[in-house]
């Protein structure tokens, strides 16, 4: 069992930190497969309306990431941040349910659901601060664990979400079940997590938070985030491309694009603990390395694909690849500020802003000039240029010391 089980979740604030996350996963998994049609279609939003609030939600959750992260730290203790944060969420979802209108729903957007988004990065940082005086090994398998649970809770939730509200005239119960999964996750914190304060130096509780922002921005984090966020802007532009690419050149039907969400997210579950042990043995760049050459490949046979066999049968590419980059990335950014775990998690947030800011970009520059097919193909160059950054930042890091000791 302890072969199928390391003994890192045996720890309580890792076990309470991974439902915890369960939890905040299935607020999300409830409702985002259904947000632009409560926004657009139920409450009247515009088309341009709705991805404005989607990038102003995404660009407030990165600064309210830096500002809880750095707070926590300087407070020492990640428990009262996480309160607050299930609080917003149960209010941002709650509100858009009670009260549905478009006003509601951009106000929703701009403020509670952002701060409620900093959940995942406090809670990533305060499973860090349990892992103080573990191995690396047993760091990545932990932070694998906890991000494991958030694709787990998107193989379970949508579909059950989508039975359960398939008679229904509106998608709002939705938002009504999320804020209910919030009130979960809020318990959960105040009942299963182990009240713990972190260790925290003079000079981390001084950190102003315009600091801890110049220190996030600072050109050798940018550099790697940079890097970081080329890799995983591959997910965000698998997730625009798959769609158009089955339903077109692949001359399938909207159910399949279902399904093979559904059995990519299930491999992932699998391969990320996979990948934790692969990390182990190997290092976490050789281990990322591979599972991005994987995902490139997988990109670039995507670009190809005509038939809808061909997709279901790159499931499997798109679920090892996926399960690295998904998880792998976590403890490398945590590693770039490690003295501090809630300013380090918050360059989650900073990353998965900057890679659907890159994938965006990719997306409109590839689709205008190659199509669907062709962006694919030009993702998996994305991908690999992004690896390759990081292999040069890497080999600089370790021949610069060996430089200081010549000289």
């Amino acid at each position: 069992m302890s072969r199928l089980f390391p003994d890192v979740f045996r720890n309580p604030a890792i076990r309470a930190s991974m439902i915890a996350i369960f939890t905040f996963g299935m607020a999300g998994a409830m409702t985002a497969p259904y947000r632009s049609i409560v926004g657009i279609r139920e409450l009247g939003l515009s088309d341009g309306l709705y991805s404005f609030l989607a990038f102003a939600s995404a660009a407030v959750n990165v600064v309210i990431s830096v500002l809880l992260g750095n707070l926590a730290d300087r407070l020492g203790e990640y428990r009262s941040a996480m309160i607050g944060a299930c609080l917003f969420g149960i209010v941002g979802y709650g509100m858009i349910y009670a009260v549905p209108s478009a006003a509601i729903f951009a106000v929703s957007a701009l403020l509670p659901m952002p701060i409620y988004g900093a959940l995942n990065s406090l809670l990533f940082a305060n499973a860090r601060a349990a892992m103080q005086g573990m191995s690396r090994n047993d760091m990545v398998t932990a932070n694998s664990g906890v991000r494991a649970m958030i694709s787990l809770s998107w193989v379970l939730i949508p579909g059950m979400t989508g039975l359960v509200l398939s008679g229904a005239s509106s998608m709002l119960p939705a938002y009504l079940f999320a804020a209910i999964a919030c009130v979960l996750c809020l318990g959960i914190i105040l009942f299963a997590l182990p009240k713990r304060a972190a260790a925290m130096t003079a000079e981390v509780r001084r950190l102003t938070y315009f600091e801890a922002l110049r220190q996030v921005v600072s050109p050798r984090i940018s550099a790697h985030i940079a890097g970081v966020a080329l890799i995983t802007s591959t997910l965000h532009l698998n997730d625009a491309l798959l769609p158009l690419i089955a339903t077109g050149a692949a001359h399938g039907r909207l159910s399949d694009v279902g399904i093979l969400v559904g059995i990519v997210a299930l491999l992932e579950v699998v391969f990320i603990i996979v990948w934790s042990r692969i990390a182990r043995k190997t290092g976490q760049m050789t281990a990322l390395a591979a599972g991005t050459v994987i995902y490139a490949l997988f990109l670039a046979l995507l670009g190809f694909a005509s038939a809808p066999w061909h997709l279901y049968a790159l499931t499997l590419l798109a679920g090892i690849g996926a399960a690295a980059i998904i998880s792998i990335p976590i403890t490398y950014l945590q590693d770039l500020i490690a003295d501090r775990p809630g300013l380090g998690s918050a360059l989650i947030s900073v990353n998965i802003f900057a890679s659907a800011g890159i994938g965006a970009l990719v997306f409109a520059a590839g689709t205008s000039v190659a199509g669907y097919s062709g962006t694919a193909v030009v993702s998996a160059v994305t991908g690999l240029s992004g690896i390759t950054i990081l292999g040069l930042l890497h080999r600089r890091k370790a021949v610069a010391p060996a430089d200081a000791e010549v000289q």
